[in-house]
């Protein structure tokens, strides 16, 4: 067993989309757009084979996205090395992300970083 795909709910869909694509090396696929709900989505694939499907309709609830809360908190996203973590990290810092932590080691052993990214959800990246 395998997890298929990730959703995530978003007001901006196309920014979304460009996020994942532009830094973190996503591939979207076509619009999906049901004309009676008035959902949209695209799913974005990484090299690996995972997939992150981007969703938007016109009656979300937008509540606020405290930083421990229940529920999913982050998707990580393996970089492969240190060197791209720090480099990565620094880039979105500059782009004007909120960078919450590192590039660090934690208590586990991961060598990792926490940015502040898509419409105030968290992604990890990690070596």
């Amino acid at each position: 067993m395998k997890i298929e795909h990730i959703a995530l709910y978003v007001n901006d869909l196309e920014n979304a989309r460009e996020f994942f694509a532009t830094w973190l090396g996503g591939v979207s696929g076509p619009c999906y757009h049901n004309q009676t709900t008035g959902f949209r989505s695209y799913f974005v694939s990484f090299e690996d084979g995972a997939r992150l499907e981007l969703m938007q309709r016109p009656d979300m609830i937008d509540s606020e996205k405290a930083p421990y809360r229940t529920g999913y908190s982050h998707v990580a996203f393996s970089l492969g090395s240190r060197e791209a973590v720090d480099s990565l990290t620094e880039k979105l810092r500059l782009a004007g992300y909120e960078v919450l932590s590192g590039p660090r080691i934690t208590g586990d052993g991961y060598y990792e970083s926490a940015v502040l990214a898509v419409e105030g959800n968290q992604i990890e990246l990690t070596v």
